[in-house]
């Protein structure tokens, strides 16, 4: 959910999109409704001819009153809007592409449970919005500039139910794979989460040829993430053992992250994906700009395996917004989260979990080796995370004893590829402290020096 006094002094959308509990603001109805207008204003001004917005969504109960909202709103400005229903975000973002739309528009709340929803944005190339757009459709809507913009007659957008975008996705995602190449004689545990994946994924590994288990593919627009998906790991971990599966895939609410588990049931989370894929693009030649980017919630031993294969690694901050434009900044084709966020930007603008998860599958077809094995590239270094509560968010350069040990702390860390992150939570009165090392008795010594010394100072 946005917050009213962010950095940028956006009042409705947060770091991915507008959210929060479905029928209260800024997630109501109305505000949809103004967003529609909005959008279809900002994004009216293209140089096209004829203009025209796509809208999905995932499987919750509230996307049909916010589909129903915000379509009013881009008709009432003389926009047209393709209605697509049921998608992963990564297909919207593909739709937009395909039909040359001037922008894509999703209504998710990704991992989080049905009550919650949420409205994303994309531009034309099928990109998620930069901030200084998204501030001028908050502008808009908040300053009633566009009020009195009320086309009539034949000016009035129309709406186009488009049957054929889940058959188009999955065509899309299976020319991710390799021609000629087929999944026959794997057995392949999808858990759809009761998401929006819940035909394509299923749909893309039986295509090519895969023995496909599809768990909780029935969504009710009730039980979407709920005790399932990727955020429940047990449950693909689970199936896979059930069923003697080769490999399982887990999804979230709109599938554009996916985590995955080996042929013993051990979870294989985004570190281990970038690693894998990463690893095979650098010793095929295929990682531009030998580099991979991550955010700083990756484990320093991802560092270490892309760095002794003679990769490098760019790290942002937390969010799938934040590696995408890096990525775009130094013209990088891999890039992704610990939480299964995985950019392939050879095929996708955005984060895709099924198309991720069919790089993986490649690998392992192509080595012959399990997933068990492929992910033995990468080792973990220890981690220690601690949490201060705090009565003050004071910066932390104004506390002279804590920044002196922290960089006393990362000093030693760097000589053996450890690292130190010190931040405040962005929700709760929280310092969060993380380090990772080498040795997890030496890295536990160096957080409880500086939580004792948090606490001293800033301690609630």
């Amino acid at each position: 959910m946005g917050k009213n006094n962010n950095a940028n002094g956006k009042k409705l959308f947060g770091t991915d999109g507008v959210r929060g509990v479905a029928n209260v603001e800024p997630v109501t109805a109305e505000t949809a409704l103004k967003l529609g207008r909005a959008a279809a204003h900002v994004f009216k001004n293209s140089p096209h001819k004829r203009h025209e917005i796509v809208v999905g969504k995932d499987t919750r109960l509230s996307g049909y009153m916010l589909e129903t909202a915000i379509t009013a709103g881009a008709l009432s400005m003389g926009v047209d809007v393709l209605v697509i229903g049921p998608l992963p975000t990564p297909g919207v973002a593909y739709i937009t592409r395909s039909l040359r739309a001037d922008a894509g528009i999703v209504l998710t709340a990704s991992h989080n449970p049905y009550e919650d929803n949420g409205i994303k944005f994309f531009d034309r190339d099928g990109y998620k919005l930069d901030d200084d757009i998204e501030k001028t459709i908050e502008g808009l809507v908040f300053s009633g500039a566009i009020d009195s913009i009320r086309p009539t007659a034949r000016e009035i957008g129309k709406a186009t139910r488009i049957d054929d975008a889940l058959g188009r996705y999955v065509e899309f995602a299976k020319a991710s794979f390799p021609k000629g190449m087929t999944l026959e004689g794997m057995r392949v545990a999808v858990d759809a989460g009761n998401g929006a994946a819940y035909k394509s994924s299923r749909c893309i590994l039986r295509e090519l040829g895969a023995d496909v288990v599809s768990l909780n593919d029935k969504p009710n627009g009730l039980n979407i993430n709920a005790s399932c998906g990727s955020m429940f790991s047990d449950v693909i971990r689970k199936a896979v053992i059930d069923h003697k599966a080769q490999v399982g895939i887990a999804h979230d609410g709109d599938a554009d992250r996916v985590l995955m588990c080996d042929e013993n049931g051990h979870l294989v989370d985004g570190d281990d994906i970038l690693a894998v894929i990463a690893l095979d693009y650098l010793a095929n030649g295929f990682l531009k700009n030998n580099t991979l980017v991550a955010t700083v919630m990756s484990n320093s031993g991802l560092d270490a395996a892309i760095k002794a294969a003679g990769g490098n690694i760019v790290r942002t901050p937390v969010g799938d917004r934040y590696v995408i434009e890096k990525m775009r900044e130094l013209d990088c084709n891999l890039g992704g989260e610990p939480s299964g966020h995985i950019i392939c930007r050879d095929y996708a603008t955005t984060g895709d979990g099924i198309v991720c998860a069919l790089q993986v599958l490649r690998i392992m077809k192509q080595t012959g080796k399990t997933l068990s094995q492929l992910a033995k590239c990468f080792h973990r270094f220890p981690q220690v995370t601690v949490n201060v509560r705090v009565k003050e968010k004071k910066p932390f350069e104004e506390l002279p004893e804590v920044t002196r040990l922290v960089k006393d702390t990362e000093k030693a860390l760097d000589a053996s590829g450890g690292r130190l992150l010190l931040r405040y939570s962005g929700t709760e009165p929280l310092a969060r402290l993380l380090i990772e090392g080498k040795d997890k008795q030496t890295i536990e010594g160096y957080a409880e020096r500086i939580a004792k010394v948090l606490r001293e100072k800033i301690g609630a």
